[in-house]
C-alpha cells in the first residue's frame, strides 16, 4: 500500500513541485526567524474567520458557524488594534464572502505574516459536548480528530476545478500522507500559542477547555508561519449555541484569544 502511495506521488509532479516549494519556503523562513536576527518583533497577524458566503460551515438550531467565527474575529481585531497598536492585523474576509481554502494561507504567506489564527465553531452528533479545542498542524488523524479535518478540509469540494488546484482529496486518508512533510519548523511555537489560548479559555474566559489537539488541516499546513486553529465551542449543544451568539460571551471569547496572543508576542519577544 504505501509503495503504491509513494509511486502515485512520484508520478505526479505538482504534487512534489507544490511540496518541495512549500517546504523550501517554510525552512527559510524558520532560519530566519531563529538564526541571528536582533529585536525581532511580531509585526503583523492574520485572522481567519472560517467559511463564509456559499459555505455556511456547521450548523446549530438556528445560527451558523461562519456567522460567530467572523464576529468574534472582528472582535479579536478590534481588541488587537485598541490594545498593541504597533501590531497589523489583517483579516481573511471582513464579511460574509468566500475566500477558499487556498486563498486564506496565501495571505498569510504573501503578506509576510508572523502568526496566522482560523476562528471556527465546531459540531458533532452528540449535544452533550461541549467545549473548546485548539489544533495544530500534526497528522494524529485517528477518531475524532480525522472527522475534523475531514470536515474542514471538505469546504474544497465546493470549488471549481478544485482537483486542478488542490491535487488532493479531503476524503481520502492516503492524501493526509503529505501533510507530515511540511509544518515541521513551526510545530514548537504553535504548540506554544495553542497551549496559551486554550488556558486562557479555561482560567480567564470561563470556557470549558477540551485541550490542543493535532490533525491535518490544509489551513495550516499551507501556512509559512505559526499557525493554529480555534474552535471557539459546539453549535451542537444547546447551551454553547446560545452563549457563541451572546455578544459579551464573544467579546469574552476574542479577549481570551488575545491575551494568549500578547503573551506569546511577550515571550517570542524576549528570546531575542
Amino acid at each position: 500500500m504505501c509503495k503504491n502511495i509513494a509511486f502515485d506521488i512520484y508520478n505526479n509532479r505538482s504534487i512534489v513541485r507544490n511540496i518541495a516549494i512549500t517546504l523550501g519556503l517554510i525552512l527559510f523562513l524558520a532560519s530566519f526567524h531563529t538564526v541571528g536576527v536582533k529585536d525581532y518583533k511580531i509585526q503583523k497577524i492574520v485572522i481567519d474567520p472560517g467559511h463564509g458566503g456559499k459555505d455556511p460551515g456547521t450548523s446549530g438550531s438556528y445560527s451558523r458557524e461562519k456567522e460567530i467565527a467572523l464576529d468574534i474575529s472582528l472582535e479579536l481585531k478590534r481588541i488587537i488594534n485598541e490594545n498593541i497598536p504597533g501590531v497589523e492585523v489583517l483579516l481573511t474576509r471582513e464579511s460574509d464572502v468566500y475566500p477558499t481554502l487556498y486563498d486564506r494561507p496565501k495571505i498569510a504567506n504573501e503578506s509576510g505574516a508572523d502568526l496566522f489564527i482560523s476562528v471556527h465553531a465546531n459540531w458533532i452528533s452528540n449535544p452533550k459536548i461541549y467545549g473548546t479545542e485548539t489544533y495544530v498542524m500534526g497528522v494524529q488523524n485517528s477518531g475524532r480528530n480525522f472527522e475534523v479535518a475531514k470536515r474542514e478540509n471538505s469546504v474544497i469540494l465546493l470549488e471549481d476545478n478544485y482537483e486542478e488546484r488542490y491535487d488532493f482529496d479531503p476524503n481520502s486518508p492516503e492524501s493526509y500522507i503529505l501533510f507530515s512533510l511540511t509544518q515541521t519548523a513551526f510545530q514548537d511555537r504553535s504548540l506554544m500559542l495553542a497551549g496559551m489560548i486554550e488556558n486562557q479559555f479555561k482560567n480567564r474566559a470561563g470556557r470549558k477547555s477540551r485541550g490542543v489537539k493535532q490533525s491535518s488541516l490544509y489551513v495550516l499546513w499551507s501556512t509559512a508561519m505559526p499557525s493554529v486553529l480555534v474552535e471557539v465551542g459546539y453549535l451542537s449543544n444547546p447551551k454553547e449555541e446560545r452563549e457563541l451568539n451572546d455578544k459579551l460571551n464573544q467579546v469574552y471569547i476574542a479577549s481570551g484569544i488575545f491575551r494568549a496572543f500578547r503573551d506569546y508576542k511577550e515571550e517570542i519577544e524576549s528570546n531575542y
